[in-house]
């Protein structure tokens, strides 16, 4: 388990971005606990720095993970946010998206979100930004990337698609192998 190089907090950082914006310093800035992020086998762990001393007594081969899973690193460098990562991209989201109760299922199954299940969704939600999808009951469900606008959406038929899937809470049980 390492930190994290100055290259891989700058991805990490605009990826978490996208969902949570200037909300990321309440990540590292927390008044009960000074938490950090941290690398291993190419997944990015988020745990305090008593748990980081902890982690460093066991040998690598040994660690199955400690902390929070955020997310892993491709091959080629990219980042993906896993559904691990959701209580705390719910928690500080600055752009939400609500869905009705007959559009959940059809979301849990790994399916985009169309206008016809749209409940609320927060004012001036740009296009291409990261939404935390919630039920009508405000439990986070997943998240994903809105494909239109807030004022675009208006305009759409019922079919149409606004909300890219990304990762939703059914992954538990499809790829509860390889999630962790």
């Amino acid at each position: 388990m390492r930190p994290l190089t100055n290259e891989e907090t700058t991805t990490l950082f605009e990826k978490l971005a996208k969902y949570i914006g200037s909300n990321i310093k309440h990540l590292i800035d927390r008044s009960d606990e000074t938490y950090c992020f941290r690398l291993h086998k190419d997944r990015v762990y988020y745990l305090s720095e008593s748990m980081v001393r902890i982690a460093t007594s066991v040998g690598r081969d040994h660690l199955g993970s400690a902390g929070v899973c955020f997310g892993k690193f491709t091959k080629t460098g990219k980042f993906t946010l896993h559904i691990t990562a959701l209580d705390y991209l719910a928690q500080y989201a600055q752009h939400k998206i609500w869905i009705k109760p007959n559009g959940e299922m059809t979301y849990l199954y790994g399916n985009n979100v169309v206008k016809a299940h749209l409940g609320r969704i927060t004012d001036d939600t740009p296009e291409h930004t990261g939404v935390v999808i919630y039920s009508m009951t405000d439990m986070p469900l997943g998240f994903g990337v809105t494909a239109r606008s807030t004022a675009e959406m208006k305009k759409l038929q019922p079919t149409d698609i606004i909300v890219f899937h990304q990762a939703d809470v059914g992954e538990y049980l499809r790829s509860e192998d390889t999630l962790l």
